[in-house]
């Protein structure tokens, strides 16, 4: 499990690889991961938009960015949780995945909430030494 925490919002996140999906032999690797999102803070917030940079084991770079996560745009009160699961390829079996969150608060205050970095990685592949 990765986590971070910015301005009282904390984010974990657990990656898991979906053997069920992938194909190795097409160099087509899949995983999951599951997000949690806690306002620790004193005021509410709502999620509205989200920024991810995955880069495969080549340094394939993709971003993405878009409204809310999973089609939503979460309000969470002081207190309160938002957890959601999604997915990405990869077309090599090791990679790695951080973004940002935009949050807004009732005033109309946006601000970002660091996704910490996350490895995605294919169990059964042995990883290179660095």
């Amino acid at each position: 499990m990765y986590s971070a925490q910015t301005h009282s919002i904390r984010i974990q996140v657990n990656p898991t690889y979906l053997e069920d999906q992938s194909e190795p032999e097409q160099d087509y690797f899949v995983w999951a991961y599951h997000i949690v999102i806690e306002n620790r803070g004193d005021r509410t917030v709502q999620l509205r938009s989200r920024y991810w940079k995955i880069t495969d084991s080549s340094g394939h770079v993709h971003e993405v960015r878009g409204p809310g996560v999973v089609g939503e745009q979460p309000v969470l009160k002081p207190g309160e949780s938002f957890e959601y699961t999604s997915g990405t390829p990869l077309s090599t079996p090791f990679g790695i995945m951080f973004g940002t969150y935009q949050m807004e608060t009732e005033k109309g205050e946006t601000f970002s909430v660091d996704i910490p970095a996350f490895s995605l990685d294919c169990p059964h592949i042995p990883a290179l030494p660095n």
